[in-house]
């Protein structure tokens, strides 16, 4: 059972479109992550996704952004610029890398993206009793296991943990090689077939960038 919370605006999911890399991943993944918003929580809610472009003044009204791809991650200037801004300012990123490869080169770059915007040593691992985890629903093993991880065609290996760019005590960039994006990417009806909702991790991410 989920936790109360209180979100007073209209939540909606925005996408982040960059010039460089695969940008428009997992296409039905917001759908059905705004679906379970509706079923779990009083949110009220777009129902459309928002794709704003990352050197554009769109991302600095949103309150959660999604950003993935499975190619090159390289910023322009002006993407850059943005990026450290709207973070530094209280927005929230959450990226995926659809690879599920840590030695992939979207992992590669969009880490290397991080260190030119943050600092080399920014991107950190968040420990597995973190709020995150237990801000609506309750994880206590930490961040879920995806189904690509173990059957995919990445490095087929399970990552125990996130990382995260933390400013002013909270998650401003949450970064996950598990692809989270495939695991959730399907028509939302077909949640009754799973025994367990996997969507639920994506309910805590969405709450976490609106409350904290």
């Amino acid at each position: 059972m989920g936790k109360e919370i209180k979100y007073s605006k209209k939540f909606f999911f925005t996408r982040i479109q960059y010039e460089s890399g695969d940008w428009d991943t997992d296409q039905r993944m917001p759908s059905n992550i705004l679906n379970s918003l509706v079923e779990y929580t009083t949110i009220d809610i777009d129902t459309n996704e928002n794709i704003v472009a990352l050197d554009g003044d769109g991302i600095f009204t949103a309150p959660f952004c999604y950003l993935s791809g499975h190619k090159l991650v390289q910023f322009s200037k002006k993407e850059r610029n943005n990026f450290k801004k709207y973070v530094e300012n209280g927005g929230f990123v959450f990226a995926d890398d659809c690879n599920h490869d840590i030695d992939g080169l979207f992992a590669k770059s969009f880490e290397i993206e991080m260190g030119k915007i943050f600092g080399t040593s920014s991107l950190v691992k968040i420990p597995n009793d973190h709020e995150l985890y237990n801000c609506f629903f309750e994880f206590e093993d930490g961040p879920p296991t995806t189904s690509q991880e173990l059957n995919g065609w990445g490095d087929d290996i399970v990552h125990d943990y996130l990382k995260a760019i933390v400013v002013n005590g909270r998650i401003g960039v949450l970064y996950s090689n598990k692809d989270y994006g495939c695991e959730w990417d399907y028509d939302f009806r077909n949640k009754r077939w799973y025994k367990i909702d996997n969507t639920k991790f994506g309910v805590n991410i969405i709450v976490y960038a609106l409350t904290t």
